[in-house]
């Protein structure tokens, strides 16, 4: 029997192999890198090189759910915008019946739960998305989940999702992050760890900060470029050291 066909069925050693592919989707997928930090939460995504005639404008990583919710994604961009808009409508159905805006929690456990869905019945397929979602909860406090096409959402400090990198990138973040971030080093932290994956420097970057309220503001290319350029003028004065220092 082949065990990859059929979505419900699984395998002798315990295998759903068609979730295990959408995984892969995502890991086909670009960058997307989380850092909490002492009063924000940075998104930062790495944005594929556009054809010469297309507009940017309609190609987005970062998109607002709620008031107080923004997230990125990994993975395929259609899936995504079909799992965003069912996010906002449960939002603004959350709305009407409670009167009051949905906790970033909650809405990841809604994109999970609906991911998880698409693993369990026939004649449907996976999400091939990951997402972060990113925003406050309610004593203020910063808050960033991880949902996958499994149906699973965590919690956590840092984060990156997608792209053939994510292991050697997560460890970075284990290295660097560290609790009560400034925004200025959580921005920082969130361009270094991509700059691992991206040849071009600020172009093909896009980083978004959430601020308390759920305000989203998404940093221009000229900002992220100042500090792509301090941090390789960091490294190479780095290695200029080093090489002196061996001499």
């Amino acid at each position: 029997m082949s065990y990859d066909r059929a979505i419900t069925v699984f395998s002798p050693d315990g295998h759903l192999f068609q979730v295990e592919y959408a995984m892969e989707a995502v890991r086909r997928g670009s960058t997307a890198v989380g850092v909490r930090g002492k009063d924000c939460v940075v998104l930062a995504v790495e944005r594929r090189a556009l054809a010469k005639l297309q507009d940017p404008r309609t190609i987005r990583k970062i998109v607002s759910v709620d008031d107080r919710s923004v997230l990125a994604f990994a993975g395929l961009t259609a899936d995504a915008r079909v799992l965003i808009n069912k996010t906002r409508i449960e939002a603004q159905s959350y709305r009407l019946t409670c009167e009051d805006a949905p906790s970033v929690e909650y809405l990841a456990r809604y994109i999970a739960r609906t991911q998880q869905k698409y693993t369990q019945r026939g004649g449907v397929r996976p999400f091939g998305i990951a997402t972060l979602l990113a925003g406050f909860s309610d004593e203020g406090n910063p808050v960033l989940y991880q949902t996958d096409p499994a149906g699973t959402h965590s919690e956590w400090k840092s984060q990156v999702i997608g792209g053939r990198n994510a292991k050697s990138l997560r460890e970075f973040l284990e290295k660097n992050w560290e609790e009560g971030l400034e925004e200025e080093k959580a921005v920082r932290i969130g361009v270094q760890a991509l700059l691992e994956v991206v040849d071009s420097g600020a172009k093909n970057m896009e980083i978004c900060v959430v601020r308390p309220g759920g305000g989203k503001s998404i940093m221009a290319e000229k900002d992220v470029d100042a500090i792509v350029k301090e941090i390789e003028a960091e490294a190479e004065e780095g290695k200029t050291k080093a090489s002196t220092s061996d001499e």
